[in-house]
């Protein structure tokens, strides 16, 4: 579809989802299918061999099995924001099916919409959107790197390995009176 039709929004998260504790946001699954017809042979193959490992590992969402004579099989998933989905699993296989089911579970309900930004906050800054370089000088733009001023170690304080390297230079000189690690400097 071209990008005038698609709908497009700002990334979001549903209810902050993630951010303390995670929750399914799949709420329901409904399958219904034949017990006879061969374009259910596929739900009925997942529902025998799949559907226990299913509900063991996702004891959050709620399955409905719905057998209807001579009807087509359909998968109808309903999110916790109450959007539904139907989908036609006519002649598909069961591990198909356990893909389309992980594919619902992983999902927020919400619609897939093309993005507008790859990001979004609820508190914009008014500054700006900080990036390594941002107090940093504006020379370093037209420098080649790698630089041997720019990168260079700033000591902002005299390390443990110096101060050790010092009071055995101390030591070795002979006056013990500055040798004592920390005495000529405040920790």
């Amino acid at each position: 579809m071209p990008s005038r039709v698609t709908p497009s929004s700002y990334l979001r998260n549903v209810l902050q989802n993630g951010v303390g504790r995670y929750v399914c946001q799949l709420q329901r699954v409904t399958l219904s299918f034949c017990k006879s017809t061969n374009p259910s042979r596929g739900a009925r193959d997942f529902i025998e061999n799949h559907l226990l490992e299913f509900t063991r590992n996702n004891p959050g969402v709620v399955i409905y099995l719905d057998p209807k004579r001579h009807h087509s099989p359909k998968l109808c998933v309903e999110y916790l924001n109450g959007r539904t989905e139907t989908m036609s699993i006519d002649r598909y296989p069961a591990e198909d099916i356990c893909q389309w089911l992980d594919h619902f579970r992983t999902r927020s309900g919400v619609q897939i919409n093309r993005l507008r930004k790859n990001w979004h906050t609820d508190t914009p800054s008014i500054q700006g959107t900080w990036t390594p370089a941002t107090n940093r000088p504006t020379s370093w733009n037209v420098t080649e790197f790698p630089c041997q001023e720019i990168s260079r170690r700033l000591p902002d304080k005299e390390t443990a390995t110096e101060r050790i390297l010092s009071a055995a230079k101390a030591l070795r000189e002979g006056s013990p009176t500055n040798a004592a690690i920390g005495k000529e400097t405040e920790l």
